[in-house]
């Protein structure tokens, strides 16, 4: 079973708010941590969360990805139902859709800053609450 887009944000029954979640549930939640633990798929929605709407060559260039590699990461998370893409003359500019991923973003962010630092390197990433300040 796969989660549609908003599944657990705004299909969420007020009676199983407390329920145990089912062995199919988890089948599906866990499908939807498997598009997301992707680094590249994760630094495209941080970005999309940063920035709004992005055309695809803007997205590739500030992501140092080639146009292919983007799309098939993108292709990716459409499936999903978290993004979606409007096309203006010749440009395809990608947006977030689903609420549920920048608060998602968000949480994972501060669950890797308070179980342990990110790897040598790298940068702290803003959280999309943040940069709503």
């Amino acid at each position: 079973m796969v989660l549609s887009k908003n599944t657990l944000c705004k299909t969420r029954r007020p009676d199983r708010a407390n329920a145990l979640l089912s062995p199919a549930d988890a089948i599906g939640v866990a499908g939807v941590f498997k598009v997301l633990a992707n680094d590249t798929r994760l630094r495209i929605l941080h970005l999309l969360c940063q920035g709004g709407e992005i055309a695809a060559g803007d997205l590739a260039r500030s992501l140092g990805l080639k146009p292919q590699a983007l799309s098939n990461q993108l292709t990716r998370l459409a499936d999903l139902g978290v993004v979606a893409a409007r096309r203006e003359g010749i440009h395809i500019h990608y947006r977030v859709i689903d609420l549920c991923v920048s608060a998602l973003i968000d949480k994972a962010i501060c669950l890797m800053e308070t179980t342990g630092e990110p790897p040598a390197g790298s940068r702290r990433a803003k959280s999309c609450a943040e940069r709503k300040k």
